[in-house]
């Protein structure tokens, strides 16, 4: 299954027993770990075993591409993030060669991620407004990880730099542990990155983790946005199961049916959330408007920054 990378493609060929899902995130990724997870409690609802493989792509477009044009039967499905399905749309429509509106139909959510900023635990900065106060009178010299452009942690910084006034210097990343290791290496000063990946190193003292865009209750102490004092919080990662539209009614049901059994699954909700994340399923029509909702939402705030000409 897929994430903050393209999406993972899902071909569940009922007749025979065997499916294959091919993960466009880089093995090991919180969208492969949270990706497979899915796939397991799939296998036992629909009794067929589903063979995984990991074909990272950018941004989640290449894999959504590839899915809305292949054979409408059900038995290829996607397992993007938000990144393809409505942020990349917002920064680089030119490059989606997909219409959510009319190529994707929705089948569930079963993972928020929560997005953070971090640094080395050694670092000047021990709080946000600290590191914009530095950003501010350096502008340029704090260099920002990201998962690429065109992603939910590109779109969040420069939401920051829009509230704050601070200037960033973006570097882009494959995604994966890329972004982690480049900011525990002192490649970069700051990384934008998903919670999850931040976890065992704040833990360990190697990272503190500045702001979120999610409230968790293990994590009292990160602030969002809006509790360090701004009007505006920012966007979180979710992770959703997608199939082309038009396929058929029954295939549909049998798969929405597998996919809430699976999101709903105790024990793996519990391994979600030790994760770091937040296991929270929403329905088909739950998804596509949320779809919709970020998507509008999104468009607005980068119409009034700058990054689309209104």
């Amino acid at each position: 299954m897929a994430s903050l990378r393209p999406p993972c493609l899902l071909r569940p060929d009922f007749r025979t027993g065997l499916s294959s899902s091919i993960i466009t995130a880089v093995a090991g990724s919180q969208a492969d770990i949270n990706g497979r997870l899915m796939a397991e409690d799939m296998e036992k609802t629909l009794g067929t075993k589903i063979v995984v493989m990991n074909r990272p792509g950018a941004s989640n477009t290449l894999g959504i591409g590839q899915l809305v044009r292949s054979k409408k039967d059900g038995y290829t499905i996607a397992y993007p993030s938000a990144n393809g399905l409505v942020y990349a749309r917002v920064i680089n429509p030119e490059t989606i060669p997909y219409d959510t509106e009319k190529d994707v139909e929705p089948l569930g959510i079963n993972v928020f991620f929560p997005n953070v900023i971090a640094v080395q635990a050694n670092s000047p900065w021990k709080n946000f407004g600290e590191l914009v106060d530095h950003a501010k009178k350096n502008p340029g010299k704090i260099r920002v990880a990201t998962v690429g452009e065109g992603t939910i942690d590109s779109f969040n910084v420069e939401i920051i730099q829009s509230l704050t006034g601070a200037r960033f210097t973006k570097v882009p990343f494959e995604g994966g542990e890329a972004v982690t290791t480049a900011l525990l290496g002192g490649h970069v000063e700051v990384a934008a990155d998903v919670l999850a990946k931040y976890v065992p190193h704040a833990r360990t003292g190697k990272v503190r983790i500045l702001l979120t865009t999610k409230k968790k209750a293990d994590f009292p102490e990160i602030p969002t946005m809006t509790e360090v004092g701004y009007k505006q919080d920012l966007a979180s990662v979710w992770m959703a199961v997608i199939a082309p539209t038009g396929i058929p009614e029954d295939v549909k049901k049998t798969l929405v049916d597998a996919i809430a059994k699976a999101a709903n699954n105790p024990d793996s909700r519990a391994k979600i959330e030790q994760m770091g994340n937040v296991a929270d399923y929403k329905s088909p029509a739950e998804l596509k408007r949320l779809m919709t909702e970020d998507y509008e939402r999104a468009l607005a705030i980068a119409k009034r920054i700058g990054l689309r000409k209104p």
